[in-house]
């Protein structure tokens, strides 16, 4: 996953930015790299957002939830055209956690595109809404904190102790989490930072004085879903007969 700094934000109201026209160019890009379908070419404005892409895949059995097939994106705002193309075949071949997607799993597929928004720099690591934001988190490895004279058991996240430890480290660990995942796990602020931490790749103990030296940015989203039938649909409305 490639987490870089923004470098020019985009900011929006509405959650219409997102559209299924995005989806549609995701699963069309996988689609024709799978088989050899010729692509459609994208109609939507090539404007510029950074942005993720997901595949998950859904449930045989009523009422379960689809199961993450894949996720990756990009923090540097992308044209939209190539960078959805090129971060569905990423996410969909080359997300460590998972196989690559083969074209048997097609039929069972359902792709989301998150275009994101709104990013803000957070006063503190609690300094966010659930539901609302993403959040990105960078901090220096805890593996090389300075031994700190204060208890972390008096810390707080909003302490104001005239000693913060300094960090030399040139390691910096990140990590994110977009806007729909903390609510689906149910997590309250402090264990998504911690969860977070987690999957920035830091094991050891967990304390007040590393969650404070959390920098966290929070964003929001504008996403839309599609799944196979409607790609299958939308193939056949722009003159493909053969799917």
């Amino acid at each position: 996953m490639s987490l870089l700094a923004v470098a020019g934000e985009t900011t929006i109201e509405d959650d219409s930015t997102c559209t299924k026209a995005h989806c549609f160019h995701a699963f069309d890009a996988l689609y024709c790299a799978l088989t050899d379908s010729m692509p459609i070419p994208p109609v939507f404005p090539d404007e510029k957002f950074p942005l993720f892409v997901t595949w998950n895949t859904r449930s045989s059995r009523p009422g379960r939830a689809p199961r993450l097939r894949g996720c990756i994106g990009n923090f540097e705002p992308l044209s939209l055209q190539d960078g959805i193309a090129e971060y569905a075949l990423i996410s969909a071949f080359k997300d460590s956690r998972f196989s690559r997607i083969e074209e048997k799993e097609l039929p069972f597929l359902e792709c989301c595109v998150s275009l994101l928004t709104n990013f803000e720099d957070a006063s503190s690591y609690l300094d966010w809404t659930i539901g609302t934001h993403g959040i990105y988190i960078s901090f220096p490895d805890p593996v090389l904190y300075p031994t700190s004279r204060s208890s972390s058991s008096a810390s707080t996240p909003f302490s104001s102790s005239s000693f913060l430890p300094r960090f030399t480290s040139r390691r910096t660990l990140t990590a994110t989490y977009l806007p729909d995942v903390i609510p689906a796990q149910g997590w309250d602020k402090i264990e998504a930072v911690e969860s977070a931490m987690r999957k920035a790749g830091w094991a050891g103990p967990i304390s007040e004085d590393t969650r404070r030296s959390v920098k966290l940015r929070r964003y929001q989203s504008s996403k839309c879903t599609v799944d196979w039938d409607d790609f299958v649909q939308w193939r056949r409305d722009n003159g493909d007969d053969t799917i």
